[in-house]
């Protein structure tokens, strides 16, 4: 029986794909930082993990009690939305310590059993910001671009074991819980020259009448990058994701 590891699955992206995979027979270790029990119906093929990615012990503790795996998904992140000058350099840090070297940390602990086996999948979840710029992203999307980055540089050096690593790029999805982790974070403290961009930006986020993307449709292309062997290198997911790829 097929088994994959998915980080930040408490919501969102995680989730969903944690309930596809289910439901497609797999076995599934659903990884987060505060573990629950109630929000993925009950399987004897699944398992739930406490997971803290910028955490070396913690990435140690859970791939070890995960086991063999066939496929990892490095879905992990936090957002952060404001104006360069509006950033504190402990806040860039602590975004590139879970979205990027958590990434990195993550795939590093796992590829020594894939290369061993010559099997394996790595999928990293970034963000369709990374092919267009947008205001009010810029060390967001240096976090996600990294690891696009990452990924397929990385992807040469697994070819010859037989592993294979995609990326799965989502576009702006309302019903997860991006914009809300991503305004606590950034505290609200937008430097007062950029609040008009900010209030253009907000109200964008508002709209609902153009193309969106869904958990299901994040899900559904990790599926493929995780069962198609010969699908692409980076797999748009959601409607407005396919439009703005096709774009660039």
């Amino acid at each position: 029986m097929n088994a994959i590891l998915i980080t930040g699955c408490s919501s969102g992206f995680g989730l969903e794909t944690a309930r596809h995979f289910l439901s497609h027979g797999w076995t599934v270790i659903a990884t987060m930082r505060t573990p629950r029990e109630d929000i993925l119906p009950p399987s004897d093929r699944l398992r739930i993990l406490p997971l803290d990615v910028t955490d070396a012990d913690s990435i140690a503790r859970a791939v070890d009690a995960a086991g063999p795996i066939d496929a990892l998904v490095n879905n992990a992140g936090v957002g952060l939305l404001n104006a360069v000058e509006g950033v504190s350099m402990d806040k860039v840090r602590e975004v590139f310590e879970t979205n990027t070297f958590g990434t990195i940390a993550m795939t590093s602990a796992v590829l020594p059993q894939f290369r061993e086996r010559r099997a394996g999948v790595v999928v990293n979840v970034t963000s369709t910001v990374t092919l267009r710029p947008l205001h009010l992203l810029s060390v967001y999307t240096a976090s996600k671009a990294a690891v696009n980055a990452f990924t397929e540089s990385m992807a040469l050096e697994l070819e010859p074991f037989g592993v294979r690593a995609r990326l799965v790029l989502p576009g702006l999805a309302p019903e997860t819980a991006f914009g809300d982790n991503a305004r606590a974070r950034m505290g609200m403290e937008i430097p007062e020259p950029y609040a008009a961009i900010a209030a253009q930006v907000f109200a964008g986020f508002q709209d609902r009448t153009g193309p969106i993307t869904k958990a299901l449709d994040v899900a559904e292309a990790v599926w493929r990058a995780v069962t198609d062997p010969s699908c692409p290198m980076r797999l748009p997911a959601g409607a407005d994701a396919v439009e703005w790829a096709k774009a660039g």
